[in-house]
C-alpha cells in the first residue's frame, strides 16, 4: 500500500499543477486578446474602436478571476498529494473528500477519484498514514537477535 500512497500522492500533485497552468493559460490568453482590443489593432469603424476599449479591460478581468479561482482550486491537491508523499495524517482525510470532488471531472479526474478511494479507505493505508510511514511492510518479519553467548552452550566455530 506504501507504493499505492506515494503514486496516488504524484498523481494529486500533476492533477493540481495542470489545473493551475491551465489558469495560467487562461489568464495569457484573455489578457492577450484584452491587450489587442484594447491597442485597436482591427480594421473598423470609430464606434468599433471604442467598444473594444471598453471590453478590455473586462476582458482581464474574467480571465483575472477565473486563474485565480483554478489555481486556489488546484492547491488542496498540490498540498494534499505533497502530504501523501510524506505520510502526513492529516493528508489522508483531505485526500479523501478531493477524491469524492474528483469524481465529478470526467474523465480523469473520475479515475483519480475512484483510485484515490479505493487506496486512502483501505484499512492499511489508514494504518500507514497514522503512523507517519514508519509501519514495516506487510509480511516483514523483525529478525530475531541471538542470545548472548553463556558458559554452558557451545562457542560459535569460525572457520
Amino acid at each position: 500500500m506504501r507504493d499505492h500512497i506515494k503514486i496516488l500522492g504524484i498523481l494529486n500533485i500533476i492533477m493540481g499543477g495542470l489545473s493551475a497552468s491551465l489558469g495560467l493559460i487562461v489568464m495569457l490568453v484573455m489578457g492577450g486578446v484584452a491587450g489587442i482590443l484594447a491597442t485597436g489593432v482591427q480594421s473598423g469603424s470609430a464606434s468599433d474602436l471604442a467598444d473594444g476599449r471598453t471590453a478590455a479591460p473586462w476582458l482581464g478581468l474574467v480571465g483575472l478571476v477565473v486563474a485565480i479561482f483554478l489555481v486556489v482550486l488546484s492547491l488542496p491537491s498540490i498540498i494534499g498529494g505533497w502530504g501523501l508523499l510524506k505520510f502526513k495524517s492529516w493528508s489522508r482525510v483531505l485526500m479523501i473528500i478531493l477524491s469524492a470532488f474528483h469524481l465529478l471531472n470526467i474523465p480523469f479526474g473520475t479515475a483519480l477519484g475512484i483510485y484515490g478511494l479505493w487506496v486512502l479507505t483501505n484499512e492499511q493505508s489508514r494504518q500507514l498514514l497514522e503512523s507517519g510511514g514508519t509501519m514495516p511492510p506487510v509480511g516483514y518479519v523483525m529478525p530475531q537477535t541471538a542470545p548472548p553467548y553463556s558458559g554452558t552452550q557451545q562457542p560459535p566455530q569460525s572457520f
